[in-house]
C-alpha cells in the first residue's frame, strides 16, 4: 500500500471509530427503552413477538432500498440487534 493510500485509510478508520461511538451512544439509548418495554410484559412468552420482528424487518427492507443500502447488511444487523435484545430481556425478566 502507498504511504497516500496508508494515510487516507488511516483517516477513514478514525472516521469510523468516531461513528461507531456515536452508535454506541444509540444501542445505550435503545437499551434503556428495552428495559422501559421489559417492564411492561407480564409473562416471559411475551418477550419474542414475531409479528412485530416481522414488521421491523420489512420496514428496515424497504427504508435500506429507499436510502440505497444494501438490505441484506440492514437485514443481519436488525436480526442480530433484535435477538441480542431478546436475549437480554430473557436474562433480566424478573416477573414470572
Amino acid at each position: 500500500m502507498s504511504p497516500t493510500n496508508k494515510k487516507k485509510l488511516k483517516q477513514l478508520r478514525i472516521k469510523l471509530d468516531k461513528l461507531d461511538n456515536e452508535l454506541l451512544k444509540i444501542i445505550k439509548k435503545r437499551s434503556l427503552l428495552v428495559n422501559e418495554v421489559l417492564k411492561v410484559k407480564v409473562h416471559k412468552k411475551e418477550i419474542i413477538d414475531q409479528p412485530r420482528i416481522k414488521f421491523i424487518l420489512n420496514k428496515i427492507k424497504k427504508k435500506s432500498i429507499q436510502s440505497k443500502i444494501d438490505p441484506k447488511i440492514t437485514n443481519r444487523i436488525w436480526k442480530n440487534m433484535i435477538w441480542s435484545f431478546i436475549d437480554y430481556e430473557k436474562r433480566n425478566f424478573k416477573k414470572k
